[in-house]
């Protein structure tokens, strides 16, 4: 059967580990096809920051200490990330519109795919102009690259560590630095040479 997906491989940066808790910072999205001429060229990318959403409509969220403490030893990362922030009710639309714009059935690639899917997909939720009767362009759930990472070593899911797999996979692939569109098409790339490498 033949694949349909685009895969967009994400990444987010974020004040703490919790969407509506904590804000996201900013997020990259770089979008993939296997079937493409240069599958590890993305076809499309994303990127935006954010400003957070601490005050009074915003209750409960914060700031995470540790997560404070950890963006201190990152301030090259840090200052890109708030640079020329914007309010998220005005991305994530915008956002959206980009997703519907890709061919193909959307999936999104992560590693872990659990901790970015779940601030973006609250994000367009909760600010992406979504009816109750519209469905998130990409879905509800997400491709864990470290799932597959873990099945294609043979090891345990913990075991299945970026140190641990071979060098070959990340042939092509910018250095992660904690800018979320770099990560994200480091990802993508990683997912890419993962799926070719049979």
């Amino acid at each position: 059967m033949k694949d349909n997906s685009t895969f967009l491989s994400i990444d987010i940066e974020a004040d703490g580990p919790v969407p509506g808790l904590n804000s996201m910072l900013s997020f990259g999205v770089a979008a993939f096809r296997l079937d493409s001429e240069d599958p590890r060229k993305p076809l499309a990318t994303f990127e935006a920051n954010l400003d957070t959403i601490m005050g009074p409509e915003w209750p409960l969220c914060r700031q995470s200490r540790s997560t404070m403490d950890w963006w201190a030893r990152q301030p090259e990362a840090w200052e890109a990330c708030r640079k020329d922030h914007r309010p998220p009710d005005e991305v994530m639309p915008e956002f959206v519109s980009w997703c519907r714009e890709q061919p193909g059935d959307l999936v999104v690639v992560g590693y872990p795919v659990t901790y970015d899917f779940m601030f973006l997909y609250w994000y367009v939720w909760v600010f992406g102009g979504l009816s109750d009767n519209e469905r998130c362009p990409f879905g509800f759930q997400g491709f864990d690259l470290k799932t597959l990472a873990a099945e294609k070593m043979g090891v345990p899911f913990r075991a299945a560590t970026k140190r641990r797999m071979p060098k070959r996979w990340f042939k092509g692939a910018p250095k992660h630095n904690h800018n979320a569109l770099t990560d994200a098409i480091g990802q993508g790339i990683l997912f890419i040479n993962m799926m070719l490498d049979r």
